[in-house]
């Protein structure tokens, strides 16, 4: 069997969606999105082994963002444009059916399939189950997002939240953010500028 794998499971859609209406109040511009492959960097080093990341698009409009997909692949990410009924979340069903596909790879003693730990990009608590689930067979997990606008259907689960912007390094510069701040952390000269 080969030695362990990441996956990357990237809801795009929803990380677009709080720094536009929870964060911003308005759509973010290119520079103000995260940059894709600080994420994949960040998974190589945080259990120092091979990463795969999938990053999930909703392509229902029958079109794709060609550009943004070369981009993508250019970084090393494979993108799964996916296409459904106006009433159907394509970005959480695709990443649903693949955190339960993992689960029962991990589950099956006779898989082949190479042992994948997982970090999903997310802050929707339409994961939890099955990222419970997948956590109940011993695979590592951890959450990437933006700290205060996570859900605690995830962080309840407890796995590990890596913050987006504090610890993956994954913007260019500062949010906007108002969050809470450990004392010893506490940086007044930040305040005063």
């Amino acid at each position: 069997m080969s030695e362990r794998r990441t996956v990357v499971l990237v809801d795009g859609e929803n990380i677009d969606a709080t720094l536009g209406n929870s964060l911003l109040g308005r759509r973010p511009n290119p520079e103000e999105r995260p940059r894709w492959e600080r994420v994949i960097h960040f998974a190589e080093k945080l259990w120092d082994q091979p990463v795969v990341g999938l990053f999930f698009l909703n392509a229902s409009a029958g079109h794709m963002p060609t550009p943004f997909i070369q981009a993508l692949l250019a970084i090393g990410y494979r993108p799964v444009p996916l296409s459904g009924r106006p009433d159907q979340k394509v970005v959480d069903i695709g990443i649903q059916r693949t955190l339960d596909e993992l689960t029962a790879r991990a589950n099956d003693p006779e898989s082949e399939a190479v042992p994948t730990d997982v970090l999903l990009v997310s802050h929707d608590g339409d994961f939890a189950p099955q990222s419970e689930a997948l956590l109940g067979t011993g695979a590592r997990m951890g959450l990437v997002a933006l700290r205060e606008f996570c859900s605690t259907a995830l962080t309840s689960l407890g796995m590990t939240l890596y913050d987006l912007e504090d610890d993956v390094n994954a913007f260019r510069s500062p949010l906007p953010r108002v969050r809470i701040i450990e004392l010893d952390d506490f940086d007044p000269a930040a305040f005063l500028r």
